[in-house]
């Protein structure tokens, strides 16, 4: 109940459709799969045709969007601004997928691993972002090889 969003009801719906031993998944990544929180990637040619989720009616899947759909509304939480970040850019059903995907990312790693769960606070999660997007464009930079006397800021 750590999880910013968990509660009694995803808890007893992961109990009653796999329990707690997730030993049956080799990784988060196939937990999530079999859960269709994790894109469907169609590729043809070199070409992605589709990347859209499957479909799906699980009882574990919907208690795990629900989650995601109250993280998004809470505020301050690192699962709430990038909730935020992806709503806005993609629109909330994407959002809530990719939030539900975290979340059961988070809690795979918390049973089959046995890792604490420690969440991020917003600055924190603020500064890894920006941290990001610095070194973006440090690669993007030495990429085309343009140095730094080049650079003219109109």
């Amino acid at each position: 109940m750590q999880v910013d969003g968990v509660g009694f009801g995803l808890l007893l719906a992961l109990i009653a459709e796999v329990g707690l031993d997730l030993s049956v998944f080799p990784t988060a990544k196939h937990f999530v799969s079999w859960l269709c929180l994790s894109p469907n990637k169609k590729v043809s040619g070199g070409k992605v045709l589709s990347s859209r989720t499957r479909k799906n009616k699980g009882r574990l899947s919907y208690a795990f969007r629900q989650a995601a759909n109250a993280v998004g509304n809470q505020k301050d939480t690192a699962l709430s601004y990038a909730f935020r970040k992806l709503a806005i850019k993609h629109g909330r059903k994407v959002a809530i997928t990719a939030t539900a995907r975290k979340i059961a990312t988070i809690i795979y790693n918390m049973l089959e691993k046995g890792q604490p769960y420690q969440p991020l606070g917003t600055i924190e999660y603020q500064e890894l972002v920006r941290q990001k997007k610095v070194k973006n464009i440090q690669r993007t930079i030495q990429k085309h090889g343009i140095k730094a006397d080049e650079i003219a800021f109109s």
